[in-house]
Formats: structure tokens, C-alpha cells, sequence
């Protein structure tokens, strides 16, 4: 998580100093409010991607000595087939549309969709002792 945490900290000072030169060069107010968020929504990644990487043990992507070989194996379990992300899917779309058009009953209905849908997406494999 090292070498991601650099990239967002590169990033992070890349749209700063962007965001002083936009200030300098255009006097506009709104581009030197949207550089300076999109540098600042880079550091909230960056410094999560920071911590993270102090709680896991080193991976071949962060040693600069490390062989193609140390990266095989297991990356972790994938969903073989899933319908739960069409209906998640399909459940933004609904609150996209909703919001767009501000119906507050099918705001309403589509939060909901949407929440029912996350929760199937996660527990989908949690399956309780004894089924």
C-alpha cells in the first residue's frame, strides 16, 4: 500500500500547486475551489492508503528487490456469479432519476432499493451456522 499511498501523495501536492498557480494566473473563484477539493479528496486517500499500509505486512509491490515469483498465489475469493450489482445497479439509477426529477416518494422507494441491495451484496457468502 506504499507505492499507493505515493502516487495520491504526488497527486495531492500535483493539484495543490495547480490550484495556487490556477489562483495566480485566473483569479476565478470556482477552478481554484475545485482544484484545491480534488487535492484534498487526494489526501484523505493518500493518508487512509498511509495508515493502512502500517497494519499489513510488506507486500512484493512494496520491495524494491522483489522477484515476479513472490506475488503468486491466491489474491483473495472473488464472486463467481452474482446478480446482486445489476439490482445495485439498477437501485442508483433509480435515486440518480429520482433526485434529477425530485420525486420524494420514488426518492423514498429507491433508497430503499438501494439499501436492501447493499445489504444483499454484502451478505451475500455470510451464511449463519446450521443452513
Amino acid at each position: 500500500m506504499k507505492v499507493e499511498s505515493r502516487i495520491f501523495e504526488i497527486c495531492t501536492v500535483f493539484f495543490f500547486l495547480c490550484a495556487i498557480a490556477y489562483g495566480v494566473l485566473s483569479k476565478e473563484v470556482v477552478g481554484i475551489a475545485c482544484l484545491t477539493l480534488t487535492g484534498g479528496l487526494s489526501l484523505i486517500i493518500g493518508t487512509y492508503f498511509r495508515f493502512v499500509s502500517r497494519r499489513l505486512e510488506t507486500r512484493p509491490e512494496d520491495n524494491p528487490e522483489a522477484e515476479v515469483a513472490d506475488g503468486a498465489g491466491d489474491l483473495g475469493f472473488f464472486s463467481p456469479g452474482s446478480y446482486w450489482p445489476i439490482g445495485l445497479a439498477a437501485g442508483a439509477a433509480m435515486l440518480g432519476v429520482s433526485v434529477a426529477y425530485f420525486f420524494i416518494w420514488a426518492i423514498v422507494i429507491s433508497a430503499v432499493v438501494l439499501i436492501v441491495m447493499i445489504g444483499g451484496l454484502l451478505f451475500e457468502y455470510h451464511i449463519p451456522p446450521g443452513h
